[in-house]
């Protein structure tokens, strides 16, 4: 594996860009939503939605459950052993389903379905023909709709894998993280990489369109020669797409996080490093890197959307398939409906509670103002075509472009006739392009708590 890469950043320039910031998975993100938003305003969202009567939708479900908590995990998940508990939580998302198509009716057009986690597949084969039997009563997937699914190698089988292809599940998503031995010892994840291999054959065996896999960089113990054999190892994988995501530590929101040796964690020079050499083996293999830390072969969707700029970004990450809506049901899964986000509550039992009172979970919201719409549209258009056109932001001749005026001195981004264009150097901090037209940012880094991985 050669480095090819020849942009070279200064330390000072790295520790002037190494400050936390989000992902942009929406704007606002999630910590800006402050004002009240609860059940009513989902209710009224719906209702808007039931209006717009041929608006497809996209689906999310959230399935939290583990059979135990890696070290390094940030998401959202439900510590179990038995899988009878997956029941009562099905039952419970049954209502929720429920709740939602009585006021937005049944038969609404879907585009798209992720199942993510927590573990989609600790469900059994049973259990996972229930939850797909469930939204298929309730709403009309378009014959080309998207289904993908996010699964642990450890845990799949062969009777899992075509359950799914039978239900029409095209994509499968393998969290591996790191292949070395070490580093899984140090974030609590033991996966041989044998085990792994074995995950893909079978997906290909049970003719998955699309195997992805998800990598982390960043991790404690991680060095340049261990990731290098992780990047070699997946490579010789051969998935269609990878994500290789930079490790966000914050052991003040996300307790397991205090089992990691901070001490063991990457300094920010070879963090950088460590995705500069994963931006070098993709992409010297013939995958296309595609927005922030996407990685496709050429003939795979997510590249040819790339392409022809039809690559959107929403809550489930980078996407082709985009719907004006996402309805989300599960503990803790954000949606946005018309013009609005909304995330339930975090707690399963909470979740719990809420549904059997008869009320739509709802933790929080917001409606998108129309500043929000536009900085919107600016942020998802950086953050998948690397340009941000004059018509979505002031060009350099007008004072109020100030906020870009830094990264043009700094050469991120350079301005052309009519847009300016991130560059070469700028591709590695496109998080922070894009924190700089983030309204909210200022105070949320100022916040008790902050949420944020670090840019680099």
């Amino acid at each position: 594996m050669s480095l090819m890469t020849t942009v070279q950043i200064a330390p000072d320039r790295l520790a002037r860009y190494d400050v936390p910031g989000p992902r942009y998975t929406s704007y606002p993100t999630v910590p800006a939503w402050r004002a009240p938003f609860g059940a009513a305003e989902y209710r009224e969202a719906l209702r808007e939605l039931a209006r717009l009567e041929q608006d497809p939708v996209s689906l999310y479900v959230h399935l939290p459950f583990c059979g135990y908590r890696c070290h390094y995990c940030a998401c959202n998940v439900t510590l179990a052993t038995r899988t009878d508990v997956v029941d009562r939580y099905l039952d419970q998302v049954e209502r929720e389903l429920d709740l939602v198509t009585a006021i937005v009716g049944h038969g609404r057009r879907v585009l798209q379905l992720h199942l993510g986690g927590g573990t989609p597949n600790f469900l059994t084969v049973g259990q996972l023909g229930r939850l797909g039997d469930l939204l298929e009563r309730r709403f009309a997937f378009a014959p080309a709709a998207e289904r993908s699914v996010e699964a642990d190698p450890r845990r799949v089988t062969r009777e899992q894998l075509e359950a799914l292809r039978a239900s029409g599940f095209q994509r499968i998503s393998y969290g591996v993280q790191d292949f070395d031995p070490v580093v899984q010892a140090a974030i609590g994840r033991l996966q041989p990489e044998a085990v792994v291999r074995e995950a893909v054959e079978l997906a290909r065996e049970a003719e998955f369109e699309g195997i992805n896999i998800d990598l982390i960089y960043g991790l404690p113990a991680q060095t340049a020669a261990r990731f290098e054999r992780t990047l070699d190892a997946a490579l010789a994988l051969a998935p269609d797409r990878v994500a290789c995501y930079s490790y966000a530590q914050v052991p003040q929101v996300r307790h397991n996080q205090r089992l990691i040796d901070a001490t063991a964690l990457p300094s920010p020079e070879d963090k950088f490093h460590l995705f500069r050499m994963t931006v070098d083996a993709f992409t010297g293999s013939g995958y296309e890197w595609i927005g922030m830390d996407h990685f496709a072969r050429p003939t795979d969707d997510l590249a040819f959307a790339a392409r022809e700029r039809r690559l959107h970004r929403d809550f489930m990450g980078y996407t082709t398939r985009p719907a004006p809506h996402l309805l989300a049901f599960g503990m803790s899964a954000i949606g946005e409906v018309a013009g609005c986000f909304v995330q339930n509550v975090p707690r399963t039992g909470e979740y719990q509670r809420v549904l059997d009172a008869g009320e739509l979970p709802v933790e929080r919201g917001h409606h998108l103002s129309d500043d929000d719409w536009n900085r919107r549209r600016a942020i998802l258009h950086l953050m998948c075509n690397l340009e941000l056109p004059y018509g979505l932001v002031p060009p350099p001749e007008e004072e109020s472009h100030a906020c870009l005026r830094p990264l043009l001195d700094d050469g991120l981004i350079r301005a052309l006739n009519d847009r300016y264009e991130v560059t070469p150097t700028g591709r590695y901090f496109l998080r922070n392009v894009a924190m700089a037209l983030d309204v909210y940012l200022p105070q949320q880094l100022t916040a008790a708590r902050p949420v944020f991985s670090r840019t680099v």
